[in-house]
C-alpha cells in the first residue's frame, strides 16, 4: 500500500477517519506497556507527528518495542479520530515493517540537546523538533517570496554566480580557479579558463539591473559568498540572497516594495506554519507572535540618517560605539533605533556617500546617496537598498574616487548609455530573514549546511 503523508491527514482527517493506511517515517520514543504500546512517528511532512498503537500480539512486538529513537519503519493499521485526546488521531496498527534500527551509536537518542550539539549533527537535525520546524519556516518563507514576486508582475531571473567584478567593492571575494594554486609559481590570470581571474558572486545586482533595463521589474533569489573571516552570529561565507531590481522606481518606492513583500511572507506563515510559529513563540522567543503582528498590523518608520544620528547622539552613553554623523551604523544603534526609538522595523535612509557603495545615486547636497536599510528589532539590518545611478558621468566619476578597475563595470556603465532610466533595488538575506521570524539568534541555526571559517564538514 502506498505511503500516506501525514501533512494530508492533517489538512483533511475526515477523509481517511476509519480507513486503512501505511504511514512510514522514523521513530521519536516507543513506550511500552506489555499488553499494548505507543510508538511516536514523524516522516517529516509534518511538524506534528502521529501517535501509532501498537497491538501486543504483533510476531515482532518484543523488536518493536525496543526500537532507538531515529529508527526508520513502515506502520500499517487503521486511522481513528481520537477528538478527546491530545493528538486528533491515532493510527490502530496491525504490522510493523522494522526498515533500519538504530543501535546506541545514534547521536539523538535524548532530547535536549544544545544548539552547538547539533550543529555538529547537521545531517541530523532536521529531525529535532526545533529544526524541522526552522526547515519547514524556511521552506515557506521561499515559496512565499516567489509567490509574492510572482503576483506583483516580477521576472524571475537565473543569474551567474561566476563572477568577474566585485558588486561591492570590498575585495573580500572567493577566487575561482583551473590552476594549481598550491603549485608555488605565479598564476597568470590569461591561463585561466576564462582568461581572466573569476570569483564567486558576492551579489548578483549588477546583472539583476541589466535585466531590469530590460524586463521592467525583476528578482534573482540563490546563493551569495564573501570570503570574510567573520565569527559572529549573523556572518556565514554562503547565504541566500534575495535581490529585485526595478525600472522607473525612485527610493521611496523601493521602500514600499520591502514592506509589502516582508508583510507578505509573514502573513503567509501565520496561515501555513501556524504550529511551528506557535512553538517558536513558547520555547524559542518569548512574545515571537506578538511581534510578527506588529511589523504587519504597522506601517514601518523611516527617518534620515541625518536625524537618526541626532536622536542616537542624545544616547551616546548608552552605546560602546559612540556615534557622529558621518559614521557606519553598528549593530547596537541599529537595534536601539528598531527596538527602542521605534518598536518596530524603521527604514534609515539618505547615508552619507563615503560609506556606501559606488553604484547607490548621489543626491544633490553631493554628501549623501539615496540609500536605505530596513532595521528590525532584535537582528538589526535586514535589507539593504539604493536608488542606482542612473547618469553615466557621476558613476563613472564615483568608480574612479574609489579607485575600482574601469574596465571591469564597461558593460554596467554601458547601461547608462543605452536608454538608461531611474531605477531601484534591494538585497535581504533571507537566512537573517529566517532568524527573524524563528527567533532563532545564530545564523548557523536556520541553514541546512551552515558554512563559516573552519567549518564545512558536510
Amino acid at each position: 500500500m502506498k505511503k500516506l503523508d501525514l501533512n494530508k491527514i492533517y489538512k483533511d482527517l475526515k477523509q481517511y477517519d476509519g480507513k486503512e493506511v501505511t504511514l512510514a517515517g522514523w521513530v521519536r520514543s516507543v513506550r511500552d506497556l506489555k499488553n499494548f504500546g505507543f510508538l511516536d512517528l514523524n516522516d517529516g511532512t509534518s511538524f506534528k507527528g502521529a501517535q501509532v498503537v501498537l497491538n501486543s500480539k504483533m510476531p515482532n512486538y518484543s523488536e518493536v518495542s525496543k526500537l532507538n529513537a531515529g529508527s526508520s519503519v513502515i506502520c500499517h493499521g487503521k486511522l481513528v479520530s481520537t477528538p478527546n485526546a491530545k493528538q486528533p488521531f491515532e493510527l490502530q496498527c496491525d504490522s510493523v515493517e522494522i526498515v533500519c534500527a538504530t543501535d546506541e551509536t545514534y547521536p539523538l537518542q535524548k532530547k535536549g540537546h544544545s544548539y552547538e550539539f547539533l550543529r555538529d549533527q547537521a545531517y541530523l537535525r532536521g529531525r529535532t523538533n526545533l529544526f524541522n520546524a526552522v526547515f519547514r519556516v524556511r521552506s515557506e518563507s521561499a515559496f512565499a517570496l516567489h509567490e509574492f514576486f510572482n503576483s506583483e508582475g516580477f521576472t524571475y531571473v537565473h543569474a551567474p554566480i561566476l563572477t568577474a567584478s566585485d558588486c561591492e567593492g570590498a575585495g573580500e571575494l572567493f577566487k575561482v580557479s583551473t590552476q594549481d594554486i598550491y603549485a608555488g609559481h605565479k598564476l597568470d590570470p590569461k591561463d585561466e579558463l576564462f582568461g581572466k581571474e573569476v570569483y564567486l558572486s558576492p551579489s548578483c545586482q549588477l546583472e539583476g539591473e541589466a535585466f531590469a533595463l530590460s524586463m521592467g521589474k525583476i528578482y534573482t533569489f540563490g546563493p551569495s559568498f564573501r570570503a570574510e573571516n567573520s565569527n559572529t552570529v549573523k556572518h556565514v561565507n554562503e547565504f541566500w540572497h534575495i535581490e529585485p531590481e526595478m525600472a522607473f522606481y525612485e527610493l521611496f518606492d523601493d521602500m514600499d516594495v520591502m514592506e509589502a513583500m516582508i508583510k507578505y511572507v509573514i502573513n503567509h506563515l501565520f496561515t501555513k506554519c501556524k504550529d511551528e510559529l506557535e512553538f517558536f513563540d513558547k520555547f524559542v522567543e518569548k512574545g515571537l507572535l506578538e511581534k510578527l503582528h506588529n511589523v504587519t498590523d504597522n506601517d514601518f518608520a523611516r527617518v534620515t540618517y541625518t536625524d537618526a544620528i541626532k536622536e542616537l547622539e542624545k544616547n551616546n552613553d548608552k552605546f560602546e560605539f559612540k556615534v557622529e554623523w558621518g559614521c557606519d551604523l553598528q549593530s547596537e544603534h541599529e537595534k536601539y533605533l528598531s527596538q527602542v526609538v521605534y518598536g518596530k522595523p524603521v527604514f534609515v535612509y539618505n547615508y552619507p556617500k563615503e560609506i556606501k557603495a559606488f553604484y547607490m545615486r548621489v543626491n544633490d547636497d553631493g554628501k549623501t546617496v539615496k540609500a536605505t536599510d530596513l532595521l528590525v528589532p532584535g537582528i538589526g539590518e535586514l535589507c539593504g537598498a539604493s536608488e542606482r545611478e542612473e547618469r553615466y558621468d557621476v558613476l563613472l566619476n564615483r568608480i574612479h574616487e574609489l579607485g575600482l578597475n574601469e574596465e571591469s563595470y564597461w558593460w554596467y556603465l554601458n547601461l547608462r548609455k543605452f536608454g538608461s532610466v531611474k531605477h531601484s533595488g534591494f538585497g535581504m538575506g533571507f537566512d537573517r530573514f529566517i532568524m527573524y521570524v524563528t527567533g532563532m539568534t545564530n545564523i548557523r541555526d536556520v541553514m541546512p549546511f551552515p558554512r563559516t571559517p573552519k567549518n564545512c564538514n558536510f
